[in-house]
C-alpha cells in the first residue's frame, strides 16, 4: 500500500539542535494493518506525520514566500489545510454499511456516520484560514471557535472566547487547527481545555502548517497517544517566538491586518 508519511516521528523525543539532527530521527512509515504491539506503541507516543504529497510541499513553499500576497496566502493555507485534514481523516472516521440500488444492480456500500461529527476547533485568528475547507472535506462536522493570543513579551497564551461545549459526547472525534506550532503554548492550551471536556488523547488529531521543535516537545511529554499532521517541522524557534524559517505571522498573513 503506498506510503501514509515519509517523516513520522514517534516520540520519546529528544530536543534536536539542527535541521539535519532533526530529519535523521524521522523514519519511513507505510500504511497496514498494525499489530497489537503496534497500537500500543501508538497509544503511548505521540505520532507526527508529514505527508509526502507533492501539493503539500507547494502550497508550504507558496506560504514561505515573503512576496506572497495576502489573498493567495490564505488561499494557500486553506489548501493546505484541505490536504492535511484528508490525510488526518484516513482510517478514523465511523462508517456505516448497508446496500443501494445502482442503476445496474444492487450494491455493497459504506458511508461516513452522520450521527458521530468530527469536532473541528480552529485556533483563532489564524485556524480559520487552514480550516476553511473542513466542512468540503468530512461530510459531517461541527465547529468551536477558541481564541487564543500570545503576549509578545512572555510569550504566554491568554484565552479571549472559548466556545468549547462543557462536554464532548463519549468518543468524540476532534481536529484541532493551529498553523504554527512554535514555542507549544497556544496548542498546549488548547488541548488541556479539550480534555477538560472528556475527550482522550488518542481521539485527537492536531493540523499545523508548520511546526517547531519547541512544540513538538511539550506535545510528545503532555499528551502521549496524539497524532500530529503538519506541512513541514523546522529547525528552531526564535527568542520572539516565531519558528524559523517559517512563514512569519500566519493571521497577519491570512488577513492582511
Amino acid at each position: 500500500m503506498e506510503n501514509i508519511a515519509p517523516l513520522s516521528l514517534s516520540f520519546t523525543y529528544q530536543m534536536m539542535s539542527c535541521s539535519v539532527t532533526l530529519r535523521r530521527s524521522f523514519v519511513t512509515v507505510k500504511s497496514h494493518m498494525a499489530t497489537a504491539e503496534e497500537k500500543s506503541i501508538s497509544e503511548d507516543r505521540m505520532l507526527v506525520f508529514v505527508p509526502p504529497h507533492p501539493l503539500i510541499k507547494h502550497w508550504v513553499s507558496v506560504l514561505r514566500n515573503e512576496q506572497t500576497p495576502s489573498p493567495i496566502f490564505r488561499n494557500a493555507m486553506a489548501e493546505l489545510g484541505r490536504l492535511l485534514i484528508y490525510e488526518a481523516s484516513r482510517d478514523w472516521l465511523p462508517m456505516v454499511t448497508g446496500e443501494i440500488q445502482s442503476p445496474m444492480g444492487v450494491a455493497s456500500v459504506e458511508f461516513i456516520d452522520p450521527r458521530e461529527p468530527v469536532a473541528i476547533i480552529p485556533i483563532l485568528r489564524a485556524g480559520l484560514a487552514l480550516a476553511e475547507h473542513a466542512s468540503s472535506i468530512l461530510p459531517a462536522t461541527k465547529t468551536y471557535h477558541l481564541g487564543i493570543s500570545r503576549d509578545e513579551e512572555t510569550l504566554q497564551p491568554t484565552i479571549y472566547l472559548n466556545k468549547l461545549p462543557d462536554t464532548f459526547p463519549e468518543g468524540s472525534r476532534v481536529l484541532v487547527v493551529d498553523p504554527m506550532l512554535a514555542t507549544g503554548g497556544t496548542i498546549v492550551a488548547s488541548l488541556q481545555l479539550i480534555k477538560e471536556r472528556g475527550v482522550d488523547n488518542q481521539q485527537i488529531k492536531v493540523i499545523s502548517a508548520v511546526a517547531a521543535p519547541p512544540a513538538l516537545q511539550k506535545l510528545s511529554e503532555k499528551f502521549p497517544g496524539l497524532h500530529v499532521y503538519t506541512g513541514i517541522i523546522d529547525p528552531t524557534v526564535n527568542d520572539k517566538g516565531f519558528i524559523v524559517p517559517g512563514l512569519g505571522d500566519a493571521g497577519d498573513r491570512s488577513f492582511g491586518t
